[in-house]
């Protein structure tokens, strides 16, 4: 259980004002928050965290303690990097409101982003691939709802701002982690 909630908690963090959220707050504002849109968001946000999690069923057995809090560190700083350097961009105008052409861009959009490394490196640290995959399916299925369902609070200034202060507390954690794994503190 404790897998389940820390990477609910971070991938959450991770998620706020993210590329994928962006991207479904913009259509949902540009053609109206339809269930279609919600329920193809939802299975991807399940599918990516289960990729991550098979991703790290993969690694976790041939990790020693120390490396995994190294791999956890690099996932906590790629995150919180992410959160600092990457702004959101404007969403492109989607001419044919084509539900599979969102979800092939909302799966390349989670494929690659700070949240779902961070179910990985989770998995992998507390040994609990599936618990860590379960509870990143749930923080994107809730990252997804709050976009389709209040599109105007994604692009709010506010949010940047707080996802900046997240990047650096994410950041923060991986200092942590390293020194931890390097028996360092």
């Amino acid at each position: 259980m404790t897998g389940l909630f820390f990477t609910l908690l971070a991938a959450f963090m991770a998620g706020i004002g993210a590329r994928d959220q962006m991207t479904m707050a913009g259509l949902s504002s540009a053609h109206g928050a339809r269930p279609a849109l919600l329920l193809v968001a939802l299975a991807i946000s399940a599918a990516s965290a289960a990729l991550a999690a098979w991703g790290g069923t993969l690694v976790a057995p041939v990790m020693e303690p120390a490396a995994r809090s190294i791999f956890a560190a690099t996932a906590f700083l790629f995150a919180g990097a992410e959160m600092l350097v990457l702004r959101a961009r404007k969403v492109p105008k989607e001419p044919t409101q084509s539900l599979s052409a969102f979800a092939f861009v909302l799966f390349s959009q989670q494929l690659t982003d700070g949240s779902r490394f961070l179910v990985m490196a989770l998995g992998v640290l507390l040994s609990a691939p599936l618990t860590a995959g379960a509870g990143g399916a749930v923080a994107g299925g809730l990252l997804m709802t709050l976009g389709w369902s209040a599109p105007e609070l994604a692009g709010h200034d506010r949010l940047q701002a707080m996802r900046r202060l997240i990047g650096l507390g994410l950041i923060g954690v991986a200092v942590w982690l390293a020194l931890s794994g390097l028996n360092l503190i």
